[in-house]
C-alpha cells in the first residue's frame, strides 16, 4: 500500500499537534474548536453516551471540558472525571461548579488510577487516544470496576449527513485519523485483559456513532 502523499502527510502531522497543544495550553479554547471542526456535532456526540451509563458510580477517562460530567450529575449519577491536561482540569471543574455540583475532577494518568478496586460500575471514554490500549491502562479499569461492571468507549464517529460543511468536516476528519475505517482487532486487547466486548452502531441524524462495550469477566472463570 502506498503511503499518502508528502502534503497529506504534513497536514496530518500539523493538526495532531494542534489539537494536542489545544488539549492542553489552549484548553480554554477546546470547546470552540470542537464544535467549528465537527460542524457542532462533538458535544451531541459525547452525550450520547447517556444512553449507556445508569451507574450509580461512573468514572470517565479523559473528561475533556466536562460536558459529560455536568450531564451525569443532573441525571442523579455520581460521576468521576481523570485527565491528564490539568488545564482541561481546570476546565471542566469550573464547568461542573457553575452548574450547581461539587466537582469530583483528578489529574492523574490512566495506567495509574488512585482509586480502591471495585470503585466503580462503569468507566466511559468518548474518542480515548491510543492510551486507551494500552496493556496498562485496561489492567486498571479492569481492577477499578467492580465484578460485572462494564467499560464504555466510543473510539470512532463518521459523518454521514450532506452539506458542504459537512463535507469539509468529514475530509478533516478523515486526514486527522479521526473516523478510521472500523478494525475488530481493536477488540483483542480487551478480551486478553478479561473483558468480554462487543461492539453497537448510534445512527444520529447527521453522522454515526460506533460503540465497544465491554463487560468485566471473572478471570478465574
Amino acid at each position: 500500500m502506498s503511503s499518502p502523499p508528502l502534503h497529506q502527510r504534513f497536514l496530518s502531522a500539523f493538526l495532531r499537534l494542534f489539537f494536542r497543544l489545544l488539549y492542553h495550553q489552549f484548553a480554554w479554547a477546546y470547546d470552540a474548536v470542537a464544535a467549528i471542526v465537527s460542524v457542532g456535532l462533538w458535544k451531541q456526540w459525547v452525550l450520547s453516551a447517556l444512553q449507556f451509563l445508569q451507574g450509580p458510580r461512573v468514572l470517565e477517562l479523559g473528561h475533556g471540558p466536562g460536558h459529560l460530567q455536568v450531564a451525569l450529575h443532573r441525571r442523579g449519577v455520581s460521576p468521576v472525571g481523570v485527565d491528564a491536561s490539568p488545564q482541561m482540569g481546570a476546565v471542566a471543574f469550573s464547568k461542573v461548579k457553575r452548574a450547581g455540583f461539587v466537582p469530583l475532577v483528578v489529574n492523574g494518568y490512566a495506567q495509574l488510577m488512585p482509586f480502591p478496586t471495585e470503585s466503580f460500575d462503569q468507566v466511559i471514554a468518548t474518542f480515548p487516544s491510543e492510551y486507551i490500549r494500552h496493556p496498562a491502562t485496561l489492567s486498571e479499569i479492569y481492577r477499578v470496576l467492580a465484578p460485572g461492571g462494564e467499560l464504555i468507549l466510543l473510539p470512532v464517529a463518521w459523518i454521514t449527513g450532506r452539506g458542504v460543511l459537512l463535507w469539509f468536516a468529514r475530509g478533516l476528519f478523515r486526514i486527522t485519523g479521526q473516523a478510521p475505517e472500523w478494525n475488530p482487532g481493536y477488540l483483542v486487547p480487551l478480551k486478553e485483559t478479561g473483558f468480554s466486548a462487543s461492539t453497537q452502531v448510534v445512527e444520529l441524524p447527521s453522522s454515526r456513532l460506533l460503540y465497544v462495550r465491554a463487560k468485566k469477566m471473572d478471570r478465574s472463570s
